[in-house]
C-alpha cells in the first residue's frame, strides 16, 4: 500500500500524488485538504485525519474509507463507488449524487441527499447511523436515504423540514417518527416487510462495514417516506 503524508501538502499536491499511485493508497496526516479523490476511479483509498470539503466529489467507481469525521459536501455529484465515514459528516453530503453509496457511522449535518437522483440501473444510497440535520432529502428525485438513529438518545432522528420538495426516491427512518412533521406532498407510513426487503442488503452491508448488529437494526420499526402520486414535482422533474 502506497502511503502519502499530507501533513505539509495542499490539496493539489495530495491529488497529484494520488493520480500517480496505482492500487491501494493511504493518506496520513490529512488536515482539511479539499477535493480529495475528486473525479477519481479505480482507487482503494484510506484516509487518516480530517478531509476537507467535497471529498469524493464526482467519484467514479472508487472506494474511500475515512477513519474520522469528514467536512461538507462528501460525495458531491458522485457517479459510482463507495464512501465509508467512521465518524460524522458535515452539511450537504451526497449533493446531487446519481450513483454509489455513502455510509456514515455517526451523524450528518444539514441537507444530506439534496437533489439526489437515480438513472436506470444506478440507485444511489446514503445510510446515516446516527441523526441527520434539517432539510434531509430536500428535492430528492431518486435513490434511497436511510437514517438509523443509533446514537440519537432523546434527540429526534432528523431535524426540521425533511423531504421538502421530494419528488422521487424513498427515505427510510428507523422508528415510528410520530414527532416529525412531514410536508404535504409526501406519504409517511410504517414500512411493511416488502418495503424492508428493498433495503435489507444495504443494511447487511452497513453492519459488515461498521461491525454492528443486524438484529439491533431490525429491533425497531421503520417509517418509509415516498412522494405523493399527485405531487406536481413528480410530473415536472421525473421522466416516466
Amino acid at each position: 500500500m502506497k502511503i502519502i503524508d499530507a501533513a505539509n501538502l495542499d490539496y493539489k499536491a495530495v491529488n497529484e500524488a494520488l493520480r500517480r499511485t496505482d492500487g491501494d493508497c493511504m493518506i496520513k496526516g490529512c488536515c482539511g485538504q479539499r477535493f480529495i479523490a475528486a473525479g477519481m476511479s479505480g482507487k482503494n483509498l484510506t484516509i487518516q485525519g480530517l478531509p476537507g470539503n467535497a471529498m469524493g466529489a464526482y467519484l467514479n467507481n472508487a472506494h474511500i474509507t475515512v477513519h474520522s469525521n469528514a467536512q461538507d459536501a462528501v460525495g458531491d455529484t458522485m457517479n459510482e463507488g463507495k464512501i465509508l465515514i467512521h465518524g460524522n459528516i458535515g452539511d450537504a453530503a451526497g449533493y446531487a449524487m446519481r450513483g454509489g453509496k455513502i455510509y456514515v457511522k455517526g451523524n450528518a449535518g444539514y441537507r444530506a441527499g439534496i437533489h439526489m437522483k437515480a438513472y436506470k440501473e444506478k440507485v444511489p444510497v446514503i445510510i446515516i447511523g446516527g441523526c441527520a440535520g434539517s432539510f434531509l432529502g430536500e428535492y430528492q428525485a431518486g435513490g434511497i436515504i436511510i437514517v438509523l438513529g443509533l446514537h440519537a438518545g432523546q434527540k429526534r432522528i432528523v431535524g426540521n423540514f425533511p423531504c421538502t420538495g421530494m419528488h422521487g426516491g424513498k427515505m427510510f427512518l428507523r422508528g415510528d417518527c410520530d414527532d416529525i412533521c412531514f410536508p404535504e406532498q409526501v406519504t409517511a407510513r410504517r414500512a411493511a416487510p416488502e418495503d424492508l426487503d428493498e433495503i435489507l442488503g444495504y443494511l447487511s452491508e452497513y453492519c459488515a462495514d461498521f461491525t454492528c448488529s443486524m438484529d439491533k437494526l431490525l429491533s425497531a420499526p421503520f417509517t418509509v417516506i415516498t412522494p405523493d402520486s399527485n405531487n406536481p414535482y413528480k410530473q415536472m422533474y421525473v421522466a416516466n
